[in-house]
């Protein structure tokens, strides 16, 4: 079962790993629990995962004007994982360009 979606790479993301370099942020399913995460973190990037933090975003409502008129949506839910490394250890997203 794959629970990682996609590594988390955002300006506020950037700045939490610049403060404490052992922190990464990643995109995981909403039916996730920390103990899959932990899993598949480790085995994926094989480092040893100290900590696991979840966080659940509601999708937010959206409308705007068009020549149609209005238009209404909603961006989508998901759930964000910071996991926190055994100290000395990193995971480097960009070493596949």
């Amino acid at each position: 079962m794959a629970v990682i979606i996609k590594p988390l790479v955002t300006e506020k993301m950037t700045g939490i790993t610049e403060k404490k370099n052992n922190r990464f942020g990643f995109i995981v399913t909403p039916s996730a629990n920390k103990f899959e995460i932990k899993k598949e973190i480790q085995s994926v990037y094989n480092v040893h995962v100290e900590d696991v933090n979840t966080i659940k975003y509601a999708g937010k409502r959206q409308s705007r004007w068009t020549r149609a008129g209005l238009v209404r949506g909603q961006k989508p839910a998901y759930k964000k994982a910071i996991v926190t490394l055994k100290e000395g250890e990193t995971i480097d997203f960009y070493s596949n360009i």
